[in-house]
């Protein structure tokens, strides 16, 4: 589904933005054929959750490949999130075996968001992943994928559950056990139950194989799954976790919260030191 005037409209909640200067989110779209007519689209929820969870403006990137000016386009923006899809990561980009006949890929995409990550990385600008976007995120980096990791000895089912209602498929299904040290210790401080859990949703048949080097892991599943990383000694805010927390049902979770309004003060702080440096302009919201 594409993002529309009728999503921001039924679920971007404009009314409790901050009035003062709204820092600027990037969402890298996804490539498509819609009646074959080539398009650039994101889920409306992931815009959503930008205004609602991060209290941030977010500006969609056509997903046209690395052009040249992505210097330039960090120099712009506050903030980068990296939604999920429904396309996998191509396996070329890691060394990876052919994918099955009949995989979905979108190769527009991968050759945009993987230089993306890294140029966001080295310029400091603020990260969040969900999903496809911690898979992106360790691939950018030089990790590894699993294509279908259910199949894997010992590995649940972490797919969607399409025989369900939509909104019943965000809901919470496996514990994840949150590591000492991390971002997501502080984040989700009184939450978790005993050893360490939270419950979270699951909705992915890739995951990540070989851990990329200088990502930190967050959080396993209960089956051995990385379910969320870090960049260790990254310059700014820059998290990538294997759930959907931006769901309007997993939105409402505590960490879910947390992770966005995390989020969303790193890309304040990158607005006020972008706007002291450059003199830039800020949008302000309405």
């Amino acid at each position: 589904m594409g993002f529309t005037l009728d999503d921001c409209a039924t679920e971007c909640d404009f009314r409790h933005m901050s009035t003062q200067a709204c820092p600027i989110v990037g969402i890298p779209t996804c490539a498509m054929l819609v009646d074959d007519k080539p398009m650039y689209r994101v889920a409306g929820k992931y815009a959503a959750s930008v205004v609602n969870g991060a209290d941030c403006l977010p500006l969609l990137i056509p997903a046209i490949g690395e052009v040249g000016c992505f210097i330039e386009l960090m120099a712009r923006l506050d903030g980068l999130f990296l939604t999920g899809g429904a396309s996998n990561v191509r396996p070329d980009f890691y060394d990876g075996e052919e994918s099955r006949a009949g995989t979905l890929h979108d190769p527009e995409r991968d050759a945009t968001t993987l230089p993306l990550i890294r140029a966001a990385i080295e310029a400091g600008v603020p990260v969040f992943a969900v999903c496809r976007g911690i898979q992106e995120l360790n691939v950018a980096l030089g990790g590894t994928l699993h294509q279908n990791v259910h199949e894997l000895p010992g590995k649940s089912e972490h797919r969607m559950n399409r025989s369900i209602p939509q909104d019943e498929r965000y809901e919470v299904r496996h514990p994840i056990t949150i590591r000492t040290g991390g971002m997501l210790e502080k984040m989700a401080d009184g939450e978790m139950a005993d050893g360490r859990e939270v419950m979270v949703n699951s909705l992915h048949a890739q995951a990540i194989d070989q851990l990329a080097d200088g990502l930190f892991v967050e959080a396993v599943s209960d089956d051995g799954v990385i379910e969320a990383v870090s960049v260790a000694d990254s310059k700014a805010f820059a998290l990538g976790v294997q759930w959907h927390p931006e769901h309007h049902t997993s939105l409402q979770w505590p960490l879910s919260k947390a992770m966005f309004e995390g989020f969303g003060v790193a890309c304040r702080e990158r607005m006020a030191a972008r706007g002291s440096s450059d003199g830039a302009s800020s949008i302000r919201a309405a």
